[in-house]
């Protein structure tokens, strides 16, 4: 599929959407819709309707009503989409587990890019942005982009996270990609806690400094001292950033139930849309 010139991804050409009909499914319909149109790709979205066993004792036809509903909204989006000249097919599933169909979905189809939502949360719940979300993260075969409701993304400048483990490197390959497409500048962050890690968050972000003048592209490092997620976040809304790209999975390894917890605590506290690199 030839893609315009302007697409900010270099492999784009099939979308998967995954919306629950919230208020917070506005912002990465808005993104998906904008990345489609900029990448030519074909646009899937799907909604899973979560079974509970209290249908059983309050009757069939709530869970008929819920159904409708999801189908509706699921052609309002299809009218949307095509309005805009897009190629768009919904899904509709049901059943116990939402992050397991829409995983299923994108690796039967073969999806570049997972776009999802986050909730709204409060306190210390904002360490955590769902496990629905997680989850999906946890077992996508394919990158993920997490859109809270407000943010609108942008290229200018872009913050990669990076450790030195295998999958910060793949995001930073992603980011650098990224800035090469649309003429961004890269901030390549490595933070320390301790001296003996000083030296090692540097070498982080010479490597990607390295990279990025290869390519010809604008970039600066920061390493500040204090805990990865901190930084990031502060980093991030101090600086203007854009987009956040960074690893499913940290040095410290990873569960496949739970991301690590840097990835996970910088996408339920950030303001902008967090890409997260599954390789």
């Amino acid at each position: 599929m030839k893609r315009p010139p302007f697409c900010p991804v270099s492999k784009l050409e099939k979308l998967l959407l995954a919306t629950d009909r919230s208020k917070f499914s506005e912002g990465p319909l808005r993104e998906a819709i904008s990345f489609a149109k900029k990448c030519s790709s074909k646009l899937y979205v799907i909604s899973v309707l979560e079974t509970n066993p209290e249908y059983e004792t309050i009757g069939s036809e709530y869970f008929e009503k819920e159904e409708e509903e999801v189908v509706n909204h699921l052609k309002s989006i299809k009218t949307r989409a095509e309005g805009e000249g897009l190629k768009c097919e919904t899904i509709f599933c049901s059943g116990n587990e939402p992050y397991q169909y829409i995983v299923d979905e994108a690796a039967e189809k073969n999806i570049d890019m997972i776009v999802i939502g986050r909730r709204g949360r409060k306190g210390l719940a904002k360490l955590l942005m769902g496990s629905v979300a997680a989850k999906v993260i946890g077992y996508a075969p394919c990158k993920v982009l997490v859109v809270p409701k407000a943010a609108k993304i942008g290229y200018q400048k872009i913050l990669v996270a990076t450790d030195g483990s295998k999958h910060s490197i793949a995001a930073v390959a992603e980011a650098i990609s990224i800035a090469r497409h649309c003429g961004s500048s890269v901030m390549a962050i490595s933070s320390w806690l301790t001296d003996g890690e000083q030296t090692g968050a540097r070498l982080n972000t010479g490597y990607v400094l390295e990279m990025a003048r290869k390519e010809g592209i604008d970039a600066e490092a920061v390493n500040p001292r204090g805990r990865s997620y901190e930084s990031i976040v502060e980093t991030a809304g101090g600086r203007g950033v854009d987009l956040i790209v960074m690893g499913a999975y940290g040095k410290t390894g990873f569960k496949k139930i739970l991301m690590g917890s840097t990835t996970e605590r910088v996408i339920g506290l950030s303001g902008c849309a967090v890409m997260v690199i599954t390789a």
